[in-house]
C-alpha cells in the first residue's frame, strides 16, 4: 500500500527552541499557541505526525497543518492570522455624510439631531448613527454655556489672581470669597422611597418650600478649609459681618488677600472704609464674567451636589444645620483645590476660542 508523503524534518535554532519552550510554560500563552509549540518540539525530536496526534488528542491533519506553516514561516507560522470579520456595511461616503449632517445642518422643525432623527434622514440605524458619532465624539443631544468677559482689564486680573494661587506670598492668607444666595429649604411633599437593590431611590417631583439662607464662604487656597456662615440675606452688611468673622478667624501677623467677584454689595462705601481701617487686607477682583476663577465657586459646586441637591430640609434651621455639618466635615480633612494652569496657558487657549468663534481658522 504506497504511503503518503513524508513529513518535512524540522531542525531548531537555540533561539527558536527557547521561544517555543517559553510558549509552552507562560501561563499567559493562548491554549492554541501552547498545543502548537509542542507540536514543533516534538517534530524536532523526529516524532510522526501519527505520534503527536495520538498523544495530543488531535487529528494527524491538523498536526501536518502545523509543522508545515513552521517549516514554511517558523515561529511566525504558528501564529494567528488576523480575522477578516464581517464585511463592512457602512461606506466612507456615508460616514462622513453623517458626520456632515451633524455638525452643519439642522434637521427641520428642531434644535438638534436625536440619533432617531439622523437615522430618518441618512437612511441608517439608529445604532448606526449611535456608532458614528461615538467615534468622533459627536454629542448633540449635550450643551454647555459660556460667557468671554469684556473687562478692559481682563489680562492683568487673571495674570493677578493666577499668580496667588500658584505662587501664594509668604507670610499671608489668600481667600477666595464669595456668597451662595437663596439656598431654598425644600421638603418633598411625601416620604422618600428608599434606594434598594434594582431600585434607585425615588421622590416626589413637587415640594414644599420653608425659607431661604445666604452661605458666605471663604476658601483657604493653601489648605482647602474654609471659613462659613449663613445669614438670612446677602446685603453689603451681613458681607461686613463676615469680614469680621474673617477678621477673628485669621491670625494678626498674617497679610490676607480677598478674591472676590464685583458685585455691587462687595465695594460700598462701608466695605471699603472696613478696609482701609485694616492695611493688611488686599483685595484682587475677579474680572467680569469669570466666576470660573475664582475657586470658592467649587466648593460650592461640591456642597450643592453632595448635601443641598438631594437634601430634604422642613425648615430654614435644619437647612442651615445641615451646611454646618458640611463644613464641618470638609474642614477635618480639607485638601486644597490644585491650580495647574498658567496665566500664559489660559489667555492662549481664550485666544484659540476667539479666533474660531470669530472665524479665524483654528
Amino acid at each position: 500500500m504506497p504511503r503518503g508523503p513524508l513529513a518535512p524534518p524540522i531542525t531548531l535554532t537555540d533561539s527558536e527552541r527557547e521561544e517555543l519552550e517559553r510558549w509552552t510554560r507562560r501561563r499567559s500563552t493562548a491554549h492554541g499557541l501552547a498545543r502548537r509549540a509542542q507540536i514543533v518540539l516534538r517534530a524536532a525530536t523526529g516524532e510522526t505526525n501519527v505520534s503527536i496526534a495520538q498523544s495530543t488528542g488531535m487529528t494527524r491533519e491538523t498536526v501536518g497543518r502545523w509543522r508545515a506553516r513552521f517549516v514554511a514561516r517558523r515561529c511566525d507560522g504558528l501564529l494567528d492570522e488576523p480575522r477578516p470579520g464581517a464585511p463592512r456595511t457602512l461606506a466612507d461616503k456615508k460616514i462622513e455624510e453623517i458626520v456632515r449632517r451633524t455638525l452643519e445642518e439642522k434637521p427641520r422643525a428642531a434644535t438638534h439631531w436625536s440619533r432617531s432623527l439622523m437615522a430618518q434622514g441618512a437612511g441608517v440605524s439608529e445604532s448606526t448613527v449611535g456608532r458614528v458619532w461615538r467615534a468622533f465624539g459627536l454629542q448633540p443631544h449635550r450643551t454647555e454655556t459660556f460667557k468671554l468677559s469684556k473687562d478692559p482689564l481682563f489680562i492683568e486680573k487673571v495674570r493677578d489672581i493666577v499668580g496667588l494661587y500658584m505662587t501664594p506670598p509668604d507670610r499671608a492668607v489668600v481667600l477666595c470669597v464669595d456668597e451662595k444666595s437663596q439656598i431654598q429649604a425644600l421638603d418633598r411633599t411625601q416620604p422618600l422611597l428608599p434606594m434598594r437593590p434594582g431600585q434607585i431611590e425615588r421622590r416626589t417631583h413637587d415640594y414644599e418650600r420653608h425659607g431661604t439662607t445666604s452661605l458666605f464662604a471663604a476658601l483657604d487656597v493653601r489648605t482647602g478649609k474654609v471659613i462659613g456662615e449663613c445669614h438670612p440675606r446677602h446685603r453689603a452688611r451681613e458681607f461686613l459681618r463676615f469680614l469680621n468673622t474673617i477678621d477673628d478667624a485669621v491670625p494678626d501677623h498674617l497679610d490676607v488677600h480677598l478674591v472676590l467677584d464685583n458685585l455691587s454689595t462687595h465695594k460700598t462705601p462701608a466695605v471699603k472704609r472696613w478696609l482701609l481701617r485694616r492695611p493688611r487686607y488686599h483685595v484682587h477682583f475677579t474680572p467680569t464674567s469669570s466666576s470660573w476663577i475664582n475657586q470658592v465657586e467649587r466648593f460650592f459646586a461640591a456642597i450643592t451636589q453632595r448635601q443641598i441637591k438631594r437634601g430634604a430640609h422642613k425648615s430654614t434651621r435644619a437647612l442651615i444645620d445641615a451646611i454646618r455639618l458640611y463644613l464641618a466635615v470638609h474642614n477635618d480633612d480639607a485638601a486644597p483645590f490644585v491650580w495647574t494652569k498658567s496665566a500664559d496657558a489660559i489667555l492662549e487657549s481664550l485666544s484659540k476660542y476667539c479666533r474660531v468663534i470669530s472665524g479665524g481658522g483654528h
